[in-house]
């Protein structure tokens, strides 16, 4: 093998894909026989879990896909219009849905995951959606349904304040919030997990631009934010657990 331009110290290494030849892939936690960790977080004792309308109750118009190609753009002004219900369900069946169980170490989803590892967790910040008192809510693919994490005050101003004073996250009527688990995908990359849990990310964005086309919504992906204040809003420890990507979503 040739060797690298690109040295380790380098912030491009990132990028590559040097790292996978020094992987031990026999030392892996799957290679191991390590249980894969879940593929969904558990929900806490007691917790408020909401179901949400399934595909048959949808009211979502006929959207041609090479029209929506052709419309995504990126939008940061959205009309004071709640999302309904269903809306929220159909976006959040794009990003994360499960379209099949095969067994406890791969769930085939609505988006491509490097080894069907699916590493994200969807946070939502809802403050306009028909239905839902304001909060903090995490989406559960296996059950397509919602539990209310947390009822923070000022949920709105502290979104723009965590987000460098981007005022569109804190206007929407929600804003998805995406959290990396990496341990799942360590259980089968090792120390090749991090590059792909960022392409990851980038898979499900993609369908929620698209999808939002279909429900006349938009939305804007963030990648600038303030990692401690993220992380503290949704109650994550930050490093099992740990924000990697926003998209507020309104009608547009």
């Amino acid at each position: 093998m040739s060797k690298p331009s690109i040295t380790k110290d380098a912030g491009r290494w990132f990028l590559t894909d040097y790292i996978r030849p020094e992987v031990d892939w026999r030392r892996t936690p799957q290679a191991l026989g390590e249980a894969p960790p879940p593929v969904q977080k558990p929900v806490a004792a007691g917790a408020e879990v909401l179901a949400l309308p399934g595909r048959e109750d949808w009211d979502i118009p006929d959207c041609d896909l090479a029209t929506a190609i052709a419309r995504r753009e990126s939008r940061r002004r959205f009309r004071r219009e709640a999302l309904r219900l269903d809306e929220l369900a159909f976006l959040l069946w794009a990003t994360q849905g499960v379209r099949e169980r095969l067994h406890e170490a791969a769930v085939l989803r609505t988006v491509p995951s490097a080894g069907c590892r699916h590493p994200l967790e969807t946070y939502l910040c809802i403050l306009n959606v028909a239905g839902l008192a304001p909060g903090i809510y995490r989406y559960l693919p296996l059950d397509h349904a919602l539990v209310l994490e947390r009822e923070p005050d000022d949920l709105a101003a502290s979104l723009t304040l965590a987000t460098h004073g981007q005022r569109f996250a804190g206007e929407a009527a929600a804003t998805f919030v995406w959290t990396a688990l990496p341990a799942r995908t360590e259980w089968r990359y090792a120390e090749a997990s991090y590059k792909v849990i960022a392409l990851d990310a980038g898979h499900v964005c993609q369908n929620l631009y698209l999808a939002c086309e279909a429900i006349g919504a938009g939305t804007c992906a963030i990648a600038a934010y303030r990692q401690d204040l993220m992380d503290a809003l949704l109650g994550v420890d930050g490093a099992e657990e740990f924000t990697v990507y926003l998209a507020p979503v309104g009608k547009v």
